[in-house]
């Protein structure tokens, strides 16, 4: 029986996958099947980073492969213990605490479980505080409270009723959240630059003044950084870019370059608000996934990002180009490897063009054109995406 069918006959049908059976993947490309050759620039949903099957990181798992591969929470594991004193000096390198587990999901419901901990502790005159300032066009996850969490009517239906405790202001417009200020409040989660939301960077100004707004009325500031961190913006966080720290930064996806890691960093405001036994995960913090990540911050180094943005300004550049030569292109919007290309028209079989020439894109939201290559790419490979595009484009045109 033929792999597609045995998925069909299988699987449920949560995916709608792309007909695309891949045989071997390594640093920029992807192979199929029958030996076509890729050019990703998906990179798995701003997941290989540093790229596919990369030798530090494959080497890394496997020299722990050769030590354990899980002996759980109870005790002490090295790649786990090292990883999160990593992770937490980058950032909070005062009173810093991590929480470690398996995807951005997990990773979003322990900061949204910290915070509501933390309100509990910290009550407003009326009472405990749970309520969470998110934004319309947000994406946090699948489990019923990170979806609750998203601002995305389409992927509340079905399955109401969701978790009470959010409320949804508009991104880059400040008065927006002010006017969900209650007694009830006790946090703002936002994503620095909206993914699954078509891209949609926040404003410098807007962080700043929201930073400002959770000081002033003793709120915690979360970013979740799932698709934006670890580089992709070419700064190892993302709001570095910003000159604005939260009180909670999630990460995920690129964390450990393919292997499930979830990572929650809470800063010395909230970093105690857990007490033994209140969140948990048996296989978070997996050595193995510990020992990749490891790795992979160690290729993320400012040599690293000062290469990847420089090939992030010349795919700008391209990109600015083509919008130039095709009025079908609205805007070109994101921050260094994170770009959405914004069509006035359906970007779908866009995607499936570039597909059967040998370039792996995404699009979201319809008509946004989503690049996420890995930060490995070469002006070479731009090239030939950008030639790809425009080819794209050209088609579209005629039909």
């Amino acid at each position: 029986m033929d792999i597609k069918q045995i998925e069909d006959n299988y699987f449920m049908h949560t995916y709608k996958r792309i007909n695309l059976v891949v045989k071997k993947a390594k640093n920029r490309f992807i192979w199929d099947r029958n030996g076509k050759k890729y050019l990703d620039f998906f990179a798995g949903i701003s997941v290989c980073n540093v790229g596919h099957c990369n030798e530090a990181v494959i080497k890394a798992v496997k020299k722990q492969l050769d030590s354990f591969a899980h002996v759980s929470n109870l005790y002490y594991a090295l790649p786990q213990i090292k990883l999160g004193e990593e992770l937490v000096k980058r950032i909070f390198p005062v009173g810093g605490r991590v929480f470690l587990s398996n995807s951005g999901a997990e990773a979003n419901e322990c900061a949204i479980k910290v915070a509501k901990k933390w309100g509990f502790l910290n009550p407003s005159k009326k009472g405990n505080r749970y309520e969470i300032i998110c934004f319309t066009n947000s994406f946090h996850g699948r489990t019923l409270t990170t979806l609750s969490a998203t601002g995305q009517e389409k992927f509340h239906e079905f399955f109401k009723p969701l978790c009470d405790g959010f409320v949804f202001a508009e991104i880059n417009n400040i008065d927006s959240v002010k006017k969900l200020l209650n007694d009830r409040t006790v946090a703002v989660m936002i994503e620095p630059i909206q993914g699954e939301g078509g891209i949609i960077p926040s404003d410098k100004v807007f962080l700043k003044d929201l930073r400002a707004f959770c000081d002033e009325n003793n709120l915690l500031l979360i970013f979740d950084e799932i698709q934006c961190g670890v580089g992709r913006t070419g700064k190892f966080y993302a709001f570095e870019n910003y000159d604005v720290k939260p009180d909670i930064v999630t990460l995920a996806k690129s964390l450990a370059n393919g292997l499930p890691l979830g990572a929650t960093i809470a800063g010395e405001k909230c970093a105690e608000a857990f007490s033994y036994g209140e969140h948990g995960s048996t296989f978070g913090g997996n050595p193995v996934s510990c020992a990749a990540a490891l790795a992979v911050l160690k290729i993320i180094n400012s040599k690293f990002l000062r290469t990847s943005s420089k090939t992030a300004e010349y795919l700008r550049v391209k990109l600015e180009d083509l919008k130039e030569k095709y009025s079908v292109i609205e805007c070109i919007r994101g921050l260094g490897l994170m770009i959405g290309i914004c069509l006035k028209v359906s970007g779908k079989d866009i995607v499936n063009y570039c597909m059967d020439r040998g370039l792996i894109i995404n699009c979201t939201q319809e008509t946004v054109l989503r690049l996420l290559p890995p930060l490995t790419i070469t002006k070479k490979d731009v090239d030939f995406a950008v030639k790809i595009l425009e080819e794209a484009l050209k088609w579209k045109l005629t039909k």
